[in-house]
């Protein structure tokens, strides 16, 4: 190959690399995007979901008693919490804030956390 070829060559080579890196950015965040909405539209959905499953936990932890008392107590204050959240996520799911638009609540989904095989106590 002659020098002007190989010139070319790296110049194609580096072109592409430069150019191809933005488009993955997009195609990424594009994805991010998504992810949020999706989210945000689950949580919404899916947020009285988390009386049965405080109300599970809780009598895991501390018995049937307390999971049927605190741990309704406690759904209540989760579901209102992760309604909001899924209707705020779904408001702002074009813009990257929490940064790089993680979710605002841990789990992200209402049963991500539960056991397999819950153990009754």
């Amino acid at each position: 190959m002659n020098k002007k070829k190989r010139a070319l060559v790296m110049m194609a080579a580096v072109l592409l690399v430069g150019v191809g890196r933005p488009a993955f950015a997009e195609q990424d965040t594009g994805r991010l995007v998504a992810t949020k909405l999706f989210r945000g539209i689950v949580n919404a959905a899916s947020g009285w979901m988390e009386i049965p499953k405080q109300m599970i936990l809780t009598s895991q932890e501390s018995g049937a008693a307390k999971g049927w008392t605190l741990g309704f107590a406690k759904g209540i204050g989760y579901a209102v919490a992760r309604s909001v959240v899924g209707g705020y996520e779904i408001l702002t799911f074009p813009i990257p804030v929490p940064e790089e638009y993680r979710p605002i609540m841990q789990p992200q989904y209402v049963l991500s956390d539960l056991p397999e095989n819950p153990q009754p106590r």
